[in-house]
């Protein structure tokens, strides 16, 4: 029997009744000797919770400043319904992807001249160098689709659909090590701590599938672990919990504690919630505390996953046009090829951000080498999720996003050979790309100068790319706020302008 939350709990059993009387409030304030220390704690409780400040503040001042936050959105006219965010985690090489710099061929191992450098800081790695020696990418490139846009030879699938990429070739970040960059552009703050997009997004936006979180992440198996990644980076920061990213394995237990333990059956699972769900509430009554309400309903959508998610995770019913569209790897459940066919089926059930996380990009040495593996592992699904997204009329209102947390450098880090050279990180410029909902296809924007070091034209800052991102699911990044510890938090923090160039 499933009883409705609405109902009044003194209709239920003596136990429930008991503790709700020894819980009632006025009984809570007048015998604990805390008296309006009690009162300060239920309001600490309750303070951040979106739905309001807390039950005694809500009372008084009508709709909290969350409320009103949220009730003004979307502030503009959405392009895209959805998201799918390819990281590329380890900070990708412009030079061996989409940067094109044909003159470095005549300066193989020349010192990088300081009047390119400008004395800019270096990572602890290149700062004992004894020289700055110019490496060439190994690699050709050649015109690709009607804009005759440069593409290295180790992408020929996503060269094949450059006509429906918007690439950005001068994003810049502050970030000069892993951990702070990646933090920052998940994040808008090179510190740990603050929501993560997805979060942001899910707080403003809300879910359009009632049965699947609606955000989702997918961590490629079949990487190399060069930087570690943190679950904070898809978390909730100081939002409420229910809006951090949820991620889905592959094996057996493909969302951590969803299965039920062996031996049982789950028959009275709802049952079992129901009363849970009554005890909580009981609970949140004197308290107002904003993370019970989050656990009350993370509990009703694992409830409702056990079913949804067996089913969305099977992608054994693809036929065999879809893995052949995808590549080899797509047919092992956990490779970035595998989670793409994933993603666009999380994207046809409306959910709202999903991101794939691929490691490996960190190439300090070997470079030739390791970034033909990481372009094996990524290139031919990449170019696969575009264009399924596209047949099936989903990439009109989804927008797709590929890149890393920075660039690489044009002097090699340690060895040097035209077929054996590293790179350092160097956040001073760097290649991301988007396609799909709202942005320019088949455009290209920013430059960089002929060492890629810096950029002489349209400078991108993360904050851009965050606040352009925003504007396209129909946010004004400085609208969608949050108040936490006494100031009004937001992921563009002060900054952040929309690059209207980039808008279709």
């Amino acid at each position: 029997m499933h009883h409705h939350h609405d109902e009044p709990f003194r209709l239920h059993s003596p136990e429930f009744n008991a503790l709700h009387e020894k819980l009632d409030r006025r009984n809570f304030l007048v015998k604990t000797s805390l008296g309006l220390g009690a009162f300060t704690l239920g309001s600490l409780l309750g303070c951040d919770r979106p739905t309001g400040k807390s039950a005694f503040q809500n009372a008084e001042e009508g709709a909290s400043f969350e409320e009103e936050v949220l009730r003004a959105l979307p502030h503009l006219a959405p392009k895209a319904r959805r998201v799918v965010y390819l990281f590329m985690s380890g900070g990708p090489s412009q030079f061996e992807t989409f940067d094109y710099k044909p003159k470095l061929a005549d300066l193989f191992g020349q010192q990088l001249p300081d009047s390119v450098r400008q004395g800019q800081r270096l990572t602890g790695m290149s700062a004992n160098q004894s020289s700055l020696p110019v490496a060439p990418s190994a690699f050709r490139f050649s015109r690709h689709g009607a804009a005759g846009t440069w593409v290295s030879e180790l992408l020929p699938y996503t060269a094949g659909v450059v006509d429906e990429l918007c690439i950005i070739k001068s994003l810049y970040s502050e970030a000069i090590n892993h951990d702070p960059a990646i933090t920052f552009l998940q994040t808008g703050n090179q510190l740990p701590g603050r929501p993560s997009i997805g979060a942001w997004v899910n707080y403003g936006l809300g879910s359009m599938n009632s049965n699947l979180p609606a955000f989702i992440v997918l961590v490629s198996k079949n990487a190399s672990r060069d930087q570690p990644l943190y679950a904070r980076l898809w978390g909730n920061g100081f939002l409420p919990s229910k809006y951090q990213g949820v991620q889905f394995r592959s094996g057996k237990d493909p969302v951590l504690f969803l299965n039920n333990p062996e031996g049982y059956d789950g028959e009275d699972r709802a049952e079992m919630l129901d009363y849970l769900n009554r005890l909580n509430r009981i609970q949140n009554e004197p308290y107002g505390d904003p993370e019970v309400e989050a656990r009350i309903a993370q509990y009703e959508m694992a409830y409702r996953m056990q079913t949804s998610v067996p089913e969305v995770l099977d992608i054994k019913d693809e036929p065999d046009e879809v893995f052949d569209l995808y590549g080899p790897d797509s047919r092992d459940p956990g490779t970035y090829a595998a989670n793409c066919i994933l993603a666009r089926k999380l994207l046809e059930k409306d959910v709202k951000f999903v991101q794939l996380y691929h490691q490996g990009w960190d190439n300090h040495g070997q470079l030739p080498k390791t970034i033909r593996t990481q372009c094996r592992q990524t290139d031919q699904a990449t170019g696969a999720l575009i264009m399924d997204l596209k047949r099936r009329g989903l990439l009109d209102d989804t927008l797709v996003i590929w890149g890393g947390e920075f660039g690489r450098t044009v002097y090699s880090q340690g060895q040097l050979s035209p077929l054996d050279y590293g790179r350092d990180h160097h956040p001073r410029c760097f290649t991301m790309w988007m396609a799909g909902a709202g942005v320019k296809a088949g455009f290209s924007f920013g430059e960089t100068d002929d060492f890629s070091y810096n950029i002489v034209k349209d400078p991108v800052h993360v904050h851009d790319f965050h606040a352009t991102l925003m504007h396209l699911l129909g946010v004004d990044h400085e609208k969608l706020v949050y108040r936490f510890q006494g100031r009004r938090f937001r992921l563009t923090d002060v900054h952040g302008k929309v690059v209207k160039p980039l808008l279709a």
